[in-house]
């Protein structure tokens, strides 16, 4: 058997692997159109690679993809959170769980996982061929030909891992073979801000905000930083990934709410109360959990006064304090890609695949993994979860 796999990177990898371990006699290669394979696996994470999530429930799995979640839940029954930890920990790299659930090699780098990955294909003499670019495929009974820089290739079976486009145009090879595409747009993004004052912030983290797009039901928690283009963190790029389709039809010009506390408005002036009888400046006294930094930018923009005594504002400076903690408003005008990490929704429609196997439903032999689909998760490792579970189950059943 003659299986091809196009694309080398984490589904790729897990496919093409899967498919040599369930069956060795095949012949395997990996068509890499690049001369690097794995460089997402490299720099994800900040270099450390975050594998997965330790959400070891499929129920509360899914409720992290904005895109195929639903779809997903038939995958995760064969191949899981829990499968993943064991693939890496059975092959020599264990992992290790942060407080927000990410999980990460032990070694902290992801060069471990790039390497465990690379070891593992050459072992199973699994062919690595670069600067592949598949020009076409055509699907016949029993055979698959691809052409590839000119020359025609037969195999047995496909798997197409060939990773997110930014446009459409990117996917017109699979387009001409018949497949339902879903216009492919930027998920997983930073907030830009030019010449917005809250720059001058930039490193700042504040540890727990609730984020919103004014004038949607968009609506996300968690940490909040401020940088020098604008704002990023898990409250921002949870934000951009649920409002992914919405915000590129507005051209990504928009206005983000931010409250600054996680709290509602009636708890806040209930801790006023205790604030406003103090003596003490409001510098220099700060009883809420922000920043100092944050807390003397918002005082400055307010124009209230170095030496403030509490208990002598004034009603209104009061109230526009209030809604600044709560209600703080911010023109984003643009994004930037999340570090190297370029995360798409859109894709090949998952109404083409069978979801159990990863086999097209419109060509035997023909399988789909990785970013390629239409599916995409926030931050925190559930991009890479995809990846390997549609990658294992491309390559197992491919190979069978």
């Amino acid at each position: 058997m003659k299986i091809a796999v196009i694309g080398g990177g984490a589904a790729g990898f897990m496919a093409a692997i899967t498919a040599k371990e369930t069956n060795p006699k095949a012949s395997v290669t990996i068509f890499e159109k690049t001369d690097k394979v794995l460089a997402k696996v490299k720099v994800s994470g900040g270099g450390r690679c975050n594998v997965t999530n330790a959400t070891f429930s499929i129920s509360q799995l899914i409720k992290s993809y904005p895109r195929g979640g639903r779809e997903l839940k038939k995958s995760f029954n064969h191949f899981f959170t829990t499968d993943t930890v064991n693939w890496f920990e059975n092959r020599g790299v264990t992992l290790k769980t942060e407080s927000d659930n990410r999980m990460f090699p032990s070694s902290n780098s992801s060069q471990t996982i790039v390497d465990l990955l690379l070891n593992t294909a050459e072992n199973l003499a699994i062919r690595l061929s670069y600067k592949s670019k598949i020009n076409a495929i055509t699907a016949s009974e029993n055979r698959i030909n691809l052409s590839i820089n000119g020359e025609t290739l037969i195999f047995d079976k496909v798997i197409i891992a060939s990773g997110g486009s930014p446009k459409e145009s990117g996917l017109d090879w699979l387009k001409k073979l018949g497949y339902e595409i879903v216009s492919p747009v930027p998920s997983l993004f930073t907030f830009n801000m030019p010449k917005n004052p809250i720059t001058e912030l930039m490193g700042l983290s504040v540890p727990n905000v609730i984020t919103s797009i004014k004038g949607s039901k968009l609506r996300q928690t968690g940490p909040l930083l401020i940088t020098h283009w604008g704002m990023s963190g898990p409250a921002i790029l949870k934000l951009s990934a649920w409002g992914a389709q919405d915000l590129a039809k507005q051209n990504y010009n928009f206005s983000v709410q931010v409250n600054w506390l996680s709290i509602n408005e009636e708890e806040l002036r209930s801790q006023f109360s205790n604030m406003t009888s103090s003596r003490k400046q409001m510098y220099k006294h700060n009883p809420l959990e922000i920043p100092k930094r944050l807390w003397h930018f918002m005082l400055n923009k307010l124009e209230i006064a170095e030496y403030q005594i509490w208990n002598e504002l004034s009603k209104k400076n009061k109230n526009r304090l209030i809604n600044m903690l709560l209600n703080d408003e911010f023109e984003v005008k643009g994004k930037t890609t999340f570090k190297e990490e370029f995360v798409s929704c859109g894709g090949i429609d998952l109404s083409e695949i069978n979801m159990q196997t990863m086999e097209s439903k419109r060509h035997q032999g023909i399988y789909f993994a990785g970013e390629l689909l239409n599916i995409d998760g926030v931050t925190g490792g559930f991009n890479f979860q995809a990846a390997w579970t549609t990658g294992y189950l491309a390559g197992k059943n491919s190979a069978l």
